[in-house]
């Protein structure tokens, strides 16, 4: 196929996405297997979204409002900004396809941190645009001072993830505020906050405060995490009107369905789900912090829903066997991570298996 394909894309490696509960249950001929991969929600969807999404089930024949009217004022309320800078997306991924689309060319540089979210790089090298990583600086933390000096007359674009993923760290307001004076006007500012929900830090900001300041930042954010809706695919991206008049010029029409629009408005009014999501997160990343390290496993703090740790050995071969004991997390080591695994956070009794069997394992 080469004659056919672009070199940008015959090179190209997809997104590894994590193991489904039931292809490992067939593979392994296993029943009950606990998935604590993809940072879901343990909660599962927001029982009103639920609710919502089984009263519009009987109009999915018809297209939904392209403009997801309500959702979008909606969400503009909640988050104290006009409907104008709202963007919906099929996921905070389709966001990210979008902005890379429209506001770069192939002549263009987008800036990454190297290790962070691989949807960037995926994204940049599917559209054509080169990119530079930056090296992440000692306890996984973003080098934003080395990003904001690595930053050139042909970048156009900058990612942020903040909490990032994989490694579940986050830099500070004063740190965003910093590096943000240093980045020329003309360069686009990406923060990727889809765990700002999990944060519990004084010092840590979400972006959506300083786009009014900022007119080449922007906010995106999902329903993912938070709203247990992963399945639906829905995130936003807050930013100066004026980008996102140009976004919905290259949007798809119709990009979210019927049931996603009914969704995530019952989820945005269902404030019992976050806050019981919220304290299930924070009891599962203090008892991993407590278990892992009496198993040699070394953790970085985590502000997501997630931990991020190091068992000293193969992460795949780790990975491997948990697999044949029902359980699935994620390995990191073809991002740079060696020894890396990733291990969501999910229900009490998840979260215990889970260190049973690393028990098991490593002992």
């Amino acid at each position: 196929m080469r004659p056919l394909v672009p070199t940008h894309v015959e090179t190209l490696k997809p997104y590894v996405p994590g193991k489904p509960i039931e292809e490992t249950e067939r593979e392994f001929g296993l029943k009950g297997v606990i998935k604590l991969a993809s940072n879901e929600n343990p909660l599962g969807p927001s029982p009103r979204a639920v609710e919502a999404m089984r009263n519009v089930s009987g109009a999915t024949h018809l297209y939904p409002d392209a403009t997801s009217f309500h959702l979008v004022r909606k969400l503009a309320a909640h988050v104290d900004v006009n409907p104008e800078q709202v963007v919906l997306g099929s996921g905070s991924n389709e966001l990210i396809e979008l902005l890379i689309r429209t506001f770069t060319t192939p002549e263009d540089e987008i800036l990454l941190c190297q290790g962070s979210f691989s949807a960037y790089r995926i994204s940049a090298q599917a559209h054509g645009r080169p990119f530079v990583e930056v090296p992440m600086r000692e306890g996984f933390q973003y080098d934003l001072e080395a990003m904001a000096k690595a930053i050139t007359p042909r970048t156009r674009m900058v990612f942020l993830a903040n909490p990032d993923n994989p490694t579940g760290t986050a830099f500070s307001r004063d740190a965003l505020t910093r590096f943000l004076a240093a980045v020329p006007p003309e360069v686009l500012v990406v923060h990727d906050e889809a765990y700002f929900e999990f944060v519990e830090w004084p010092e840590y900001t979400s972006a959506v405060p300083l786009v009014g300041r900022h007119p080449n930042l922007v906010a995106l954010r999902t329903f993912s995490k938070i709203h247990g809706l992963a399945g639906v695919r829905l995130g936003y991206g807050i930013m100066d009107a004026r980008l996102a008049a140009y976004l919905h010029r290259t949007r798809m029409p119709f990009n979210l369905t019927v049931l996603a629009q009914a969704a995530g408005l019952a989820a945005l009014e269902d404030t019992e789900h976050v806050r019981r999501t919220r304290e299930v997160n924070r009891a599962g990343l203090d008892y991993f912090a407590a278990e892992l390290p009496k198993l040699g496993g070394t953790l970085t703090h985590s502000h997501a829903n997630f931990v991020f740790v190091d068992f000293g050995r193969p992460a795949v071969a780790l990975y491997e066997q948990l697999l044949r004991k029902g359980v699935i997390v994620r390995p990191f080591a073809g991002q740079g991570f060696p020894n890396h695994v990733r291990i969501s956070v999910g229900t009490p009794a998840e979260n215990a298996r889970c260190v049973q069997v690393l028990k098991e394992l490593l002992s």
